[in-house]
């Protein structure tokens, strides 16, 4: 679609925002869906290859070996926002996904099939980590290009829905894999399971992968915002959202997504294993209690993300960063006590939905935050490079619980994380319901105007708006 037959931004006919073409519907299953399997993913390496991690490390395995797995992983997720981020903004999100879900299968398979320590020795951990890096590149590819792609879809007001439906993918996902394994566990029991049935999960997430690139290659393509701004995409690197024109806008992004990231460590990577040492449940378990509060969390995740419409996107996480900074530390202390399966997993779940449920307006919220030109590489970055300092929680954990006690270092984690979630919310633009209401290059134009005492009325199309009799040439109106 050549960019001259679009209509400029802000100028949409009121059906367009309304209804989709079919590409357009296209692009949102397979944001949604695409999102699900890229976590089907991520949390593969935490859950489902956990009871075998020692077959594959050998009598040398530490309890260092199943963090470094995923941390691998977390780490090559900034490379590959830096590189297919650049590669979406500059050729198209659609091409972009297509590479990355290509990466993303490859390592599923390579994984899948690694043999033991027995036959290869600690090559087999060395192979898993060198693919968990970079299975994190291609992810990081996937979520970069395709969310970016989604909101650029979406209808203006359906946009914070749609946050919230695709982001609720990632508990859904985290579900799956926690139920999958702990039902292959109880049906094949642990020996078959270390044996091969950790290795059926892999190949399963590689055949959903191939199954999503058939997908984005029959029916997918990149949005008119993409196809008009694509002229003037931005040849500037790394400096430009560190320390140029985006930087203010970044760093607050990156604020908020940094204490999103340790609320994750604490509610979705510390608490299974706790489950077993202090709770005393079993792992089969520990991944069902997992499952009950991943479902909590998708629920009012999908709920978070719509009610950003109503309320206004700041507002809502500010609030969710109040009210995980004064209940999650209650219910921690709580489910860390010696129970039975049903009220921890009750308490999982309740402890989920108060912090990392605000993850539902986020893939609206960022990608509002930047201009079509660097959208892929201001959301894949913020998104990614708030979790390396997150990531290395094993490594701080441990003198963390030395200097303030073994549940005092979750406690400070999470009180810190609610806020760094407040303060980078906070810090954001505060527009209102009808500055939503717009095309998405106008909202991030409105949000990078000066702050104002009062939420204002921005006009649609803004951005596109020629200069009025009366204003200085080159600069936009704006109306109460």
């Amino acid at each position: 679609m050549p960019a001259s037959a679009l209509p400029p931004a802000g100028t949409l006919p009121s059906a367009s925002r309304s209804t989709l073409p079919p590409a357009g519907q296209s692009a949102l299953r397979a944001g949604v869906v695409g999102n699900f399997v890229d976590n089907l993913h991520m949390f593969l390496p935490l859950t489902a290859l956990a009871p075998a991690i020692a077959a594959l490390a050998g009598p040398g395995a530490s309890v260092m070996t199943g963090p470094a797995v995923v941390i691998a992983m977390m780490l090559g997720r900034p490379l590959g926002a830096l590189v297919f981020g650049r590669i979406s903004d500059r050729l198209g999100r659609t091409r972009a996904t297509r590479v990355a879900i290509i990466g993303t299968a490859c390592c599923a398979l390579l994984i899948a099939v690694i043999p033991t320590y027995h036959r290869i020795g600690a090559l087999a951990v060395s192979a898993v980590l060198l693919a968990r890096f970079l299975g994190g590149i291609f992810i990081a590819g996937e979520y970069s290009a395709a969310i970016p792609l989604a909101m650029e879809w979406s209808p203006p007001r359906r946009r914070g829905w749609m946050s919230g439906f695709i982001l609720s993918m990632a508990p859904w996902a985290q579900g799956t894999i926690a139920f999958a394994t702990a039902g292959l566990l109880t049906l094949m029991g642990t020996d078959a399971y270390v044996r091969y049935g950790w290795r059926l999960l892999f190949l399963i997430g590689m055949v959903c992968s191939l199954g999503m690139l058939t997908y984005y290659t029959l029916h997918v393509s990149d949005s008119p915002a993409f196809h008009r701004r694509s002229c003037r995409a931005s040849r500037t690197g790394l400096s430009a959202l560190l320390t140029g024109r985006h930087a203010p806008i970044f760093w607050r992004a990156f604020t908020l997504m940094t204490g999103l990231w340790l609320m994750t460590d604490v509610t979705v990577l510390i608490l299974p294993s706790r489950l077993v040492t202090d709770t005393g449940l079993t792992q089969s378990q520990s991944a069902f209690t997992m499952g009950v509060a991943s479902v909590a969390q998708a629920l009012f995740m999908a709920l978070t993300g719509h009610l950003s419409s109503l309320t206004g996107r700041r507002r809502l996480l500010v609030g969710w960063a109040v009210l995980a900074a004064i209940a999650s530390p209650v219910l921690w202390l709580v489910i860390v006590r010696p129970q039975q399966v049903g009220p921890a997993a009750c308490l999982a779940a309740a402890l989920q939905v108060v912090s990392v449920a605000a993850y539902g307006p986020i893939a609206a919220y960022l990608s509002e935050l930047f201009p079509t030109e660097v959208r892929s590489r201001g959301y894949g970055t913020a998104y990614s490079f708030s979790l390396v300092l997150p990531a290395l929680y094993p490594f701080y954990l441990g003198p963390l619980e030395s200097a303030v006690g073994h549940q005092g270092a979750p406690l400070l984690l999470l009180i810190l994380a609610a806020l760094l979630v407040g303060v980078g919310a906070g810090l954001g633009p505060r527009l209102s319901r009808e500055d939503w209401d717009c095309d998405i290059d106008d909202v991030a134009t409105a949000g990078r105007a000066p702050s104002r005492p009062h939420d204002e009325t921005e006009v649609c199309g803004a951005a596109a708006n020629t200069a009025k009799p009366g204003t200085p040439t080159g600069r936009t109106e704006m109306t109460r």
